[in-house]
């Protein structure tokens, strides 16, 4: 019997109609269930052969937990390993070497020393920076946001270098981008599950959180909807993610990855309507049941995406060819 575990933290919606979902699929041999851990041994396999993680990013003990899962041969989606290294300004390059667009970036050392570390720790900066060289470069108005998480944390909109010196300061510790700001014209956020199915939905991040996903863009072209859905599975190919979304925005008909590092997006049908969530059930069940089925034993079944397999062979991100594959 193969089994599916979903680990979760404080949503239940999506996790438990998953799990219903891919039970009544009926799937001879095949099992899912909500993970329950009473205790991690060093040196024993987790059990499971395919594993949803949806909380690891912020639970240090789980990331831990689905790494050694990992290393025992199950299939956790998304990657763990790569997401300990993924970050948005290295995610922006691999964008740019693919030829998606992406906003111009800067990125910032951190306001305050780091633990452990004093001004000699950073001998090798001339400061202070090249600001003019900085602000001709990203223009104003501008935003400033750290390098690596999410959830909106941290962003602020920056209006002339007096808000940037200003804000900086609050900032710690965290290392920064800073980023021109796109004015656009229409929006989307676009599901992508298992490198190969694609959802775009209209999306309007100005709205309130509950309204979001109520937007229309009458404007925007098939010939454009098919751009943006290339440069997602491009994105999701070289990343290697197996669940993901990817925010475009649009201006004078190009569309800019704006966000295209969330492998435990928003899946409340309160939020992103009934419509989508539903979308969003059915292709991560399919996706999840082609990876038990798939699954072997004593395996790596991780999804490491091109850009890592292809670094091995000293390729560059624009090199890659557009296939999913596990290693």
């Amino acid at each position: 019997m193969k089994k599916i575990g979903i680990l979760h933290g404080q949503e239940n919606i999506f996790p438990q109609a998953l799990v219903e979902s891919i039970n009544a699929r009926n799937e001879q041999g095949l099992v899912a269930e909500i993970i329950r851990i009473d205790k991690f041994v060093q040196g024993e396999p987790s059990g499971y052969d395919v594993i949803i993680d949806r909380i690891s990013h912020d639970v240090p003990f789980y990331r831990a937990w689905v790494k050694s899962a990992a290393a025992y041969g199950a299939a956790v989606l998304n990657n763990p390993f790569w997401l300990d290294t993924e970050e948005k300004l290295i995610a922006n390059v691999v964008a740019q070497q693919l030829g998606v667009p992406v906003p111009k970036t800067v990125l910032l050392p951190s306001n305050q020393h780091p633990p452990d570390t004093n001004e000699n720790s950073f001998r090798n900066m001339m400061m202070p920076l090249d600001w003019e060289t900085i602000f001709a470069h990203i223009g104003f108005p501008a935003y400033m946001k750290p390098y690596s998480g999410g959830g909106w944390k941290h962003v602020y909109k920056l209006r002339n270098p007096e808000e940037l010196y200003a804000k900086h300061q609050e900032t710690g510790s965290l290392v920064m981008l800073l980023q021109e700001e796109i004015v656009f014209d229409a929006y989307f956020r676009c599901y992508c599950i298992g490198g190969t199915d694609v959802h775009i939905m209209p999306y309007e991040p100005r709205n309130p959180h509950h309204e979001r996903y109520v937007a229309e863009f009458p404007h925007v072209t098939e010939s454009l909807k098919h751009q943006m859905r290339e440069y997602v599975l491009q994105l999701n190919t070289a990343l290697g993610y197996d669940i993901n979304t990817i925010e475009f925005a649009i201006r004078d008909g190009v569309p800019y990855a704006i966000d295209f590092t969330n492998p435990a997006p928003d899946a409340n049908p309160d939020s992103v309507g009934q419509h989508n969530f539903d979308w969003l059930l059915n292709a991560v069940t399919e996706m999840v049941i082609r990876r038990a089925t798939e699954h072997e034993p004593g395996k790596n079944n991780l999804n490491w995406g091109s850009f890592l397999r292809n670094a091995t062979h000293g390729k560059l991100a624009g090199s890659m060819q557009p296939v999913i594959s596990s290693l």
